[in-house]
């Protein structure tokens, strides 16, 4: 509900942006629990979880369905939104069945850490590689992806001389 009523306020690439450091910061603050004991380390796994499920969801879970359905020419929306699912879909596999594995072999608080260094990674990611479809219709879309048009011929004579004064 909040990426829905803020999305046409801050924008895609925003609020993408803020959800990637915004999931980061959560992790990292789950990852302080494991260098306390007793409530505060449920404290800071409670906190730490809650803001990454928040931060998830308004930026970079509902921003990538919502980006992945405007950025692509008409002709190829669907072709590419799909794309952009699946390749979602193999990391969150990869993910689910690589976790357990290196969770055994490298601990929970540097695999919490590496996460959260993924969320600033996806946060950089979005910032160099984007585009801002806000202000676009799916018209505008569609042009931006149309070759250069050759407007300039070459010129035919010299342009004529500046007098002097």
């Amino acid at each position: 509900m909040l990426a829905i009523l803020l999305v046409n306020r801050f924008g895609r690439i925003r609020l993408q942006i803020f959800g990637f450091i915004g999931c980061a910061t959560g992790l990292v603050i789950a990852a302080l629990s494991t260098t306390v004991d007793g409530s505060t380390q449920v404290v800071l796994v409670f906190v730490g979880f809650m803001t990454f499920n928040l931060m998830t969801n308004l930026g970079p879970n509902s921003m990538t369905y919502l980006m992945a359905g405007e950025v692509f020419p008409t002709a190829l929306r669907g072709t590419g939104a799909g794309l952009a699912a699946s390749v979602a879909k193999v990391g969150a596999v990869l993910t689910a069945f690589g976790f357990p594995i290196l969770l055994d072999a490298w601990g929970t608080a540097f695999i919490v850490l590496l996460l959260a260094g993924t969320s600033l990674l996806g946060a950089a990611i979005t910032w160099i590689f984007r585009v801002d479809t806000s202000s676009m219709t799916l018209e505008d879309v569609d042009r931006m992806h149309d070759p250069v048009p050759q407007t300039m011929a070459p010129l035919e004579q010299e342009p004529a001389p500046v007098p002097r004064r």
